[in-house]
């Protein structure tokens, strides 16, 4: 017998609005995460009513429309947790709206099961949505729904969390958006395994073409098309580049209405609200680390905090990594996945798949959310498959923030993790000398074109000769544009002059 406090997820729900679905109507954030949150209330195989009269606390992901300082479009909730409860029948002492960041369903997940365990919550709604299909459709539209929503009581904002993922500095040379941020670190892996620019683009399509399987599969799909290899590799019009070293079909697909919603309790709570036991699925495994800021890492290339999440849930599991029966690992890009396998040794081609949505590019990529659709994903696996283990591996803003869990209907007793200590450790390691305003010599140490920009513009990691300090920079040069785009410039030496608006670099 488990302690009674021991929490357990005991329902999980997802709702995917398609564009091209019969009747399709622009959903607002709150209707997604509605739907989905009903899903998961009938999922609990108990009575609906009764439980969401006793949920005491709604967490909710942070949507694209609420990251930033500039108005949503289609307007939006005061509060977005309570906008959802109300319309579920459900009035909670506590609202919280989360950080920005991949990693925050996994992170809310564990944080409020840690709560049940500790006696400060009971039943807890996690929900997330994202409608950046309904605002990108109704864009160009004269007339547009109304898709704000005004609710008293308290709520706990957390604020957009931008804390070390981007500054002055960065956005003022162009890293601005997830493609062009990524693209920097996998071609700094590009450049410590010594692979060309065609064997690595087929490295990463060889990887995806397998989710896309998987999400041509899944109900919950936003493009449910399975993918070969060559087209994934194959740049065209239909797969144009985005930002090196990404075609179109390698990024995530943020262009989605999907919702999803988990609720977890206490074990004894489950038991006086008739929940069947067959329903149960234990947070087994749990971790949340937090990597260097972008420009101090020794290896832009790599992500040791992600590993050591990894590592250290499945420590608190009491398993090994050849215990997990499936995985969901964040994807969008393949940088985030590839680095879990680094650094554990988990195969890109490991028979157990790597995830169980379909991905990111595939699947679709809701915002902050996507996890908590992996997290759904997993729980329904464990209830398949009594007694194994699901790994979801959730990711955050330049491999910035992971959080993983460990999920699994065998019973076990709450353990807690080490993280605060990991982080530590973390923060100590090593970190690279950086020269905000660089003048001279210097070499291209990581590199990405961003082809969505009008000119063509080349975003440059690099190191000066004079002390091997680091440095961004830009450049519309079009001898090292040529080379960026058609070429291989790791390693290639540049000149480096500051300018009131960055550093620009041209060949040397």
């Amino acid at each position: 017998m488990v302690d009674p406090r021991t929490p357990v997820i005991v329902g999980v729900g997802q709702f995917t609005e398609r564009i091209d679905d019969p009747g399709y109507r622009g959903m607002s954030s709150v209707e997604l995460a509605t739907a989905a949150a009903q899903a998961a209330l009938r999922d609990t195989g108990a009575d609906v009513d009764a439980i969401a009269k006793a949920i005491d606390t709604v967490a909710g992901t942070r949507q694209f429309e609420i990251s930033g300082r500039t108005p949503a479009p289609m307007g939006k909730s005061n509060n977005y947790p309570r906008s959802v409860a109300g319309r579920i029948g459900a009035d909670p002492a506590t609202a919280v709206l989360e950080v920005i960041g991949g990693q925050s369903p996994q992170h809310l997940i564990t944080e409020f099961a840690g709560a049940v365990a500790a006696g400060e919550a009971d039943v807890v709604l996690v929900i997330g949505s994202e409608n950046t299909s309904s605002i990108r459709y109704f864009a160009d539209h004269e007339e547009k729904p109304d898709h704000s929503d005004t609710v008293e009581g308290q709520l706990e904002d957390r604020g957009f969390g931008y804390d070390g993922i981007f500054d002055e500095y960065t956005i003022k040379h162009g890293l601005i958006g997830a493609p062009v941020q990524y693209g920097l670190l996998e071609n700094a892996r590009r450049a410590r395994l010594g692979l060309s620019v065609a064997d690595y683009r087929l490295k990463m399509a060889e990887l995806f073409a397998p989710f896309s399987k998987v999400a041509a599969k899944n109900p919950f799909s936003s493009a449910p098309v399975e993918r070969s290899v060559e087209e994934l590799a194959t740049v065209t019009d239909s797969n144009r580049m985005i930002c090196d070293p990404y075609p179109r079909l390698m990024v995530a697909r943020d262009q989605v209405n999907q919702g999803a919603a988990a609720l977890l309790m206490s074990v004894e709570t489950a038991r006086r609200l008739g929940v069947p036991e067959e329903r149960w699925v234990y947070l087994r495994g749990h971790a949340d680390m937090k990597e260097q800021k972008l420009l101090e890492r020794a290896d832009l290339g790599a992500s040791p905090a992600s590993v050591m999440a990894v590592g250290e849930a499945l420590r608190v599991a009491g398993i090994g990594l050849d215990d997990v029966a499936a995985f969901d690992l964040y994807s969008c890009f393949p940088f985030p996945v590839f680095n879990i396998g680094d650094g554990t040794g988990l195969a890109a081609d490991d028979p157990r798949g790597l995830t169980m949505t379909g991905g990111l590019p595939y699947f679709g990529g809701p915002g902050n959310n996507y996890s908590l659709h992996g997290i759904a994903e997993a729980v329904n696996e464990m209830r398949d498959k009594p007694g194994q283990f699901a790994l979801v591996g959730a990711n955050g803003g330049i491999a910035s923030k992971y959080s993983v869990g460990i999920y699994s209907t065998e019973p076990a007793d709450w353990v807690p993790d080490n993280s605060a200590e990991l982080i530590e450790q973390v923060a100590a390691l090593p970190k690279v000398a950086i020269t905000e305003q660089a003048d001279g010599a210097a070499t291209i140490e990581t590199y990405t074109v961003r082809y969505d920009w009008t000119p063509r513009t080349g975003i440059i990691i690099g190191r000066l000769r004079a002390d091997g300090s680091r440095f961004l920079a830009t450049t519309d040069d079009e001898a090292l544009l040529a080379l960026l785009s058609d070429g291989d410039p790791l390693g290639a030496s540049i000149v480096v002059r500051s300018t009131d608006k960055g550093n620009r670099a041209s060949l040397a």
